[in-house]
C-alpha cells in the first residue's frame, strides 16, 4: 500500500497492491495501521456510505462543520469516478484549490481526506459505486455544500452536462459560504486534528 499527499494538506492518495491470478483478485483496500501512520492518528469509523451514479452525475462539494467534521475515506468498487478534494479551510495556504484522483475497479485507489475538506466526483461511467468510510455519523444540521461548478473554484469536471442534485444545485458559491461564515477555519481544522 502506497500514500501520496495530494497537494492539498491532509489528503491522500492510497494505492493498494493487487494480488490476481485467474481465479480473480484480492486487495487490502483499507489498513488502520498504514493510514494513522501516515495522517497521525487513527481513523475513527462511525458510518460507512455507498453510492450508486449514472454518467455525468456530479456530486457534491460537501464538507462538515468542525468540530467535529467528518474526514472519509473513498474508493469506487465499480466503474470509474474522478474524486475531487477541494480546500474550504479559510486561512489555508490552498485555500479554494482543488485536486482530482481517478477512482476505478482496475486499479482500486482511495482518497483519505481530513476534517473541514470539501469532497465532490464526477461519474465517469454508468453505475459508478462509491464506498465510504466516515469517521463521525451524518448529522444534517453540520452538513454543507459549495456549488460544485461555481466559477471560482473551476473544478474541471469531465461532464459536458452535469447532473446536480436540487440541493447541489442550490449550494452557494465559494464566496457566499465565506461572506456566510460558513466555511470551517484552517486553525480550528488544525487543532482539531491534533488533539485526537
Amino acid at each position: 500500500m502506497k500514500f501520496r499527499e495530494l497537494a492539498i494538506e491532509g489528503a491522500f492518495e492510497v494505492t493498494p497492491q493487487l494480488h490476481g491470478d485467474p481465479r480473480g483478485l484480492f486487495t487490502e483496500w483499507y489498513r488502520f495501521d498504514r493510514l494513522a501512520e501516515v495522517v497521525g492518528h487513527p481513523l475513527r469509523l462511525a458510518q460507512a456510505n455507498l453510492s450508486v451514479s449514472a454518467r455525468g452525475v456530479v456530486r457534491g462539494v460537501h464538507f462538515a462543520d468542525v468540530p467535529p467534521g467528518q474526514a472519509k475515506y473513498v474508493t469506487c468498487v465499480r466503474g470509474a469516478v474522478l474524486d475531487v478534494v477541494v480546500d474550504l479551510r479559510v486561512g489555508s495556504p490552498t485555500f479554494g484549490r482543488w485536486e482530482g484522483v481517478r477512482l476505478d475497479d482496475v486499479d482500486r485507489r482511495a482518497v483519505y481526506l481530513s476534517e473541514g475538506l470539501g469532497h465532490g466526483f464526477c461519474a465517469l461511467t454508468d453505475d459508478a459505486t462509491l464506498s465510504y468510510l466516515c469517521s463521525e455519523t451524518y448529522n444534517p444540521t453540520g452538513e454543507h455544500g459549495v456549488h460544485p461548478l461555481d466559477p471560482e473554484l473551476a473544478i474541471e469536471w469531465p461532464a459536458g452536462a452535469p447532473q446536480l442534485s436540487a440541493k447541489d444545485e442550490t449550494a452557494p458559491s465559494l464566496a457566499e459560504a465565506l461572506a456566510s461564515g460558513l466555511l470551517p477555519s484552517y486553525e480550528h481544522c488544525r487543532a482539531y486534528t491534533r488533539s485526537r
